[in-house]
């Protein structure tokens, strides 16, 4: 997503835009080849202690771009970036492993 957001912005000419997210940029990250820094970081892991939790987790992961501020979608497993439609409509995906098909 970051990726296409900056893409974007280069061709809207957005050049002070992307440059504020270049400043965003640690100087490791730039070592690496980081470019810019699209998103706040921030760091709200939580243990999953078991099933249940796991699956709260994943409801309000999938329910989060129709809630509050963000109704990026009126229904939930519409949104593109989510695996919402894979757990809730079973519509395949190659880039999702269900959770119980892990090994822990």
């Amino acid at each position: 997503m970051a990726y296409e957001i900056v893409n974007t912005l280069k061709k809207s000419e957005k050049l002070k835009l992307l440059h504020t997210l270049e400043q965003g940029v640690s100087d490791n990250e730039k070592k690496v080849g980081k470019l810019h820094q699209v998103f706040q970081l921030s760091f709200d892991a939580r243990l999953c202690f078991d099933e249940k939790m796991l699956e709260q987790k994943l409801n309000y992961i999938h329910h989060n771009p129709v809630s509050g501020k963000w109704n990026l979608v009126n229904d939930f497993v519409k949104y593109p970036h989510s695996s919402a439609a894979y757990y809730e409509l079973g519509v395949e995906n190659k880039y999702i492993t269900h959770y119980k098909d892990v090994n822990p």
